[in-house]
């Protein structure tokens, strides 16, 4: 039951730092989160980027426990509903969820205890708050704030636009005097403008507070033999949580099962299975520590598990918003995590071809295309790719010391001779084919392609055998990247020589290329757990980590017993915190990072019997 001193009249929660120390266990806020909120709470709507983990659920939480009124909380999915509902009802806070996986007697429930003022915070999807006949419902309430989550949805300019959230632009016009607050982590500045022309009518604030994730490790590899890849990174981080991101469905249930036979505790998730196994597979990944979880983009938005360890692509993502976002579900807890992604030529043809086939106008092929460009930019880049990625954003930074480029510089080479070699190889072949052929010429294949072609009598034939199949597919593809080469999807994949590449033919520009080095198992992996303990967790003592993992066996138990995923009884760092200071008293455990007055009551004795052993 909701803590009583949070009803809707109670005077004592006007204070915002009042709510953060009482209600959330938090004694000061993070940066930018102060201004979005005095912002909100005057009656300013506000557009607030913020990254993956900086707090964005507070920012319209902590005023709608301030001002009176109820405040209405848009979400795409029920299982993000469902986590937060569950998380505020455990910090004593008045929530509830309508939602379609709910029966109509508790939907209904739900709403009566709304329209009696008994609830702050109700959240809603954008298609069933978009009706009209819940509009002319709550207008006759008194609504104190709109919160909308994954803001970019709604722009037409972003990747990831859908179509029910375009009518929340109407929100500002019935309801002109309450404030919205809208959320998102990832919205370059094109999507931000489109985002405030739609949903604002009168005074906004945007805050960007920047698209960095530090404790995130970035690494890219060359795609050679993914699954022995992908094994091989996931076994040297086992007993950690992770994300295997794969394109297809049948790749996630493949990937899945590899894992398991080789003592991983992996499970798959994609749109294919029936919502029950989905439900139980997401509720297994929230509340188990080590399970790995191969998927594909059907699972991730909404996922609020904070210590996922690691993220692994095993194919290239469609533009830089979609790989940003899915590396955000890494190390939302500010401990250190990382992000690999494997990709090769056929990922890119694949891709735009994706792009070429969609039932959409030309000025959005274009758009997609230029974000895919972005992405294999990213992937191919020679130096920080902290910094390619963060430019994307208009983030100018220094190099990060924490990806594998600024950790392990790549060694470039000239590569105007390979370039020339692939161009004139191309031309004497008439443009007309892709680049395996390009290669098969290059490397003096006598293939019955070839020959029935001619293309044996070519100049370019076998100019190349120096390198390997593999070294040239690496040297086309950082060609592509750097702009001396397009492909063309509506031509059968034909590589085509861009005005950049005929330049170079006559020695304007350069090209360096990056030596693709595939190895079985990377040198730049480290060890099973080297990376993955949280920094406060590594200065506990060894008595102290022997505590945190008997807190943590009675979070797990609590949470099953409440159904509820572990983080939402107390967050990593709350337990950590617990095992330092070692209360034994109910006023010292309400010290403790992440302990408000509601979990004090609920959990106090609970984790002090733990503690006192």
């Amino acid at each position: 039951m909701p803590d009583p001193a949070l009803a809707p009249a109670d005077a004592d929660l006007v204070d915002k730092h009042a709510v953060l120390r009482d209600v959330f266990g938090y004694q000061r806020f993070r940066p930018d989160q102060e201004a979005i909120i005095d912002t909100l709470i005057s009656g300013v709507s506000v557009l607030a980027v913020m990254p993956t983990g900086a707090g964005k659920s507070l920012c319209f939480q902590v005023p709608a426990l301030v001002l009176n009124g109820l405040t209405i909380v848009v979400s795409p999915l029920v299982a993000l509903m469902q986590d937060q509902v569950s998380a505020l009802k455990l910090a004593g806070v008045a929530a509830e969820a309508i939602h379609s996986n709910q029966d109509r007697e508790a939907n209904v429930a739900a709403w009566q205890r709304v329209t009696t003022g008994e609830v702050r915070i109700l959240y809603m999807a954008p298609e069933r708050l978009m009706t009209e006949r819940m509009l002319a419902a709550l207008a006759r309430l008194d609504i104190a704030l709109f919160a909308i989550d994954e803001a970019h949805c709604m722009s037409r300019w972003g990747p990831a636009f859908r179509p029910e959230y375009a009518a929340l632009g109407v929100l500002s016009e019935r309801f002109a005097n309450v404030p919205i607050a809208a959320m998102t982590a990832t919205a370059d500045e094109a999507t931000r403008k489109d985002i405030e022309l739609q949903l604002f009518n009168g005074p906004h604030r945007t805050f960007v507070a920047g698209f960095d994730r530090p404790n995130i490790s970035l690494a890219v590899a060359p795609k050679g033999g993914w699954k022995q890849q992908m094994l091989d990174y996931v076994s040297a981080r086992k007993g950690h949580s992770g994300i295997i991101y794969c394109l297809s469905r049948a790749k996630t249930e493949e990937c899945a099962k590899l894992l398991q036979l080789n003592g991983i505790n992996a499970t798959a998730y994609h749109a294919g299975l029936d919502r029950h196994d989905r439900s139980a597979r997401q509720d297994r990944f929230v509340t188990e520590d080590d399970l790995v979880m191969a998927a594909t983009i059907a699972f991730g938005m909404g996922i609020d598990k904070p210590d996922v360890r690691f993220v692994f692509h095993t194919d290239l993502p469609g533009s830089v918003e979609a790989y940003y976002q899915e590396i955000g579900r890494a190390g939302r807890d500010g401990d250190k995590a990382e992000a690999m992604m494997v990709f090769g030529a056929g990922d890119i043809r694949l891709r735009r071809q994706f792009v070429e086939q969609e039932d959409t106008d030309e000025d959005h092929k274009r758009r997609e295309m230029a974000r895919l460009n972005s992405l294999i930019t990213y992937a191919e880049a020679q130096g920080c790719r902290r910094q390619t990625l963060l430019a994307y954003f208009g983030e100018i930074t220094e190099p990060c010391g924490n990806c594998d480029n600024c950790q392990n510089p790549v060694e470039l080479r000239n590569g105007e001779h390979e370039a020339n070699l692939v161009i004139s190889a191309i031309l004497e072949t008439g443009e007309r084919y892709g680049q395996a052929h390009i290669i098969d010429v290059l490397r003096g294949a006598e293939t019955e392609k070839i020959v029935k072609a001619r293309h044996d009598q070519l100049f370019s034939h076998g100019q190349g055998e120096a390198h390997s199949k593999a070294a040239w597919q690496g040297i086309i593809r950082q060609m592509t990247a750097s702009g001396l080469l397009e492909v063309d999807i509506g031509g059968y994949s034909s590589l085509l020589i861009t005005e950049k590449g005929n330049a170079l033919t006559r020695g304007q520009g350069s090209f360096k290329y990056r030596a693709d080095t595939l190895q079985t198992k990377s040198k730049k992996q480290a060890p099973s757990g080297a990376f993955g303990r949280a920094q406060p967790a590594a200065e506990l003592s060894h008595q102290d980590r022997d505590l945190l993992a008997a807190l943590k066996r009675k979070r797990l138990q609590l949470a099953q017993e409440s159904s509820v995923p572990a983080y939402v009884i107390f967050p990593d760092k709350t337990l950590e915190d617990m095992a330092r200071r070692r209360p034994t008293t109910l006023d010292e455990f309400s010290e403790v990072k992440g302990v408000g007055k509601s979990k004090l009551v609920r959990f106090g004795e609970t984790f002090i019997d733990v503690i006192r052993g």
